[in-house]
């Protein structure tokens, strides 16, 4: 009964489009955080839609898939979406999207060129404050779930540095996902396991972008770990930034790649 559920729920995620098609560039795929929507990754995404072809992975907002089904439905997503596109495929991950990103890398390598994190969430379990939210997400009845979004923002988000039409799409977005969703997505990260012996084994040039006032998870450790760990990895530090660093006004993904090296 819960394969014939998962395989269900699985036919739902879908690769969107968030600017005009360009099949003679590069695929550039975005990996959303734990909301799972995309929207938040729109802006930027447009911005690299004269360089690439892109597409951002939309997780619907109950899905309960576990990292092996959600692995496996993206990768088949992509290679129906760019069948002759093999070796040449931008792979881009953001938090929670950063940890899917290290599965499909290791799942399929031969299938994409570059690999992009930004701010992954392999770190959680050295994240304490994110864990001990998780404890109390878990016994936070489901109808004040919506409200507590409004308290983890401060963390998520240097929102200081973000317009207030970004706070409302950050805020609409936590609120997007159910609560037994978030649980779930939680407990994934709880139990995410990607060994130090199979990240050494990624041979793709790899960026790791990383906030320097994270306050959700300690991700300039978590970049200096990475980047020991894959060979062609390199960091990228935003000093100023939180943890949601793409909503930040001053904050170009397109520079960024640009800056290292790591445009078409």
């Amino acid at each position: 009964m819960v394969n014939v559920l998962e395989s269900a729920q699985r036919q739902r995620c879908q690769l969107l489009k968030p600017c005009a098609p360009n099949p003679g560039q590069p695929p550039f795929i975005l990996l959303p955080g734990m909301d799972g929507t995309a929207q938040l990754q729109h802006g930027q995404a447009r911005q690299l839609g004269d360089a690439f072809d892109v597409r951002c992975l939309s997780i619907p907002g109950d899905d309960l898939s576990s990292w092996d089904a959600l692995t496996d439905q993206v990768l088949q997503l992509i290679e129906m979406e760019f069948s002759s596109a093999t070796g040449q495929i931008y792979l881009f991950g953001e938090s929670f999207g950063g940890c899917l990103a290290l599965k499909l890398a290791l799942r399929s390598p031969r299938l994409f060129q570059r690999l992009i994190l930004v701010n992954p969430a392999s770190s959680f379990e050295r994240a304490t404050l994110i864990r001990w939210g998780s404890h109390f997400t878990q016994w936070l009845p489901g109808i004040l779930y919506p409200y507590s979004c409004l308290s983890i923002l401060p963390f998520l988000a240097a929102l200081n540095r973000i317009s207030d039409a970004g706070r409302r799409a950050l805020l609409s977005a936590m609120q997007s996902v159910s609560h037994q969703s978030a649980q779930w997505r939680l407990s994934l990260l709880h139990n995410l396991n990607v060994p130090d012996h199979h990240l050494r084994r990624i041979s793709m040039p790899t960026l790791i972008v990383a906030s320097g006032c994270d306050r959700l998870l300690p991700s300039v450790d978590e970049a200096r770990r990475l980047e020991s760990l894959i060979a062609p990895a390199q960091t990228y530090l935003l000093p100023q930034s939180g943890h949601a660093c793409l909503l930040e006004e001053s904050i170009s993904l397109r520079h960024i790649l640009q800056q290292c090296d790591f445009m078409p």
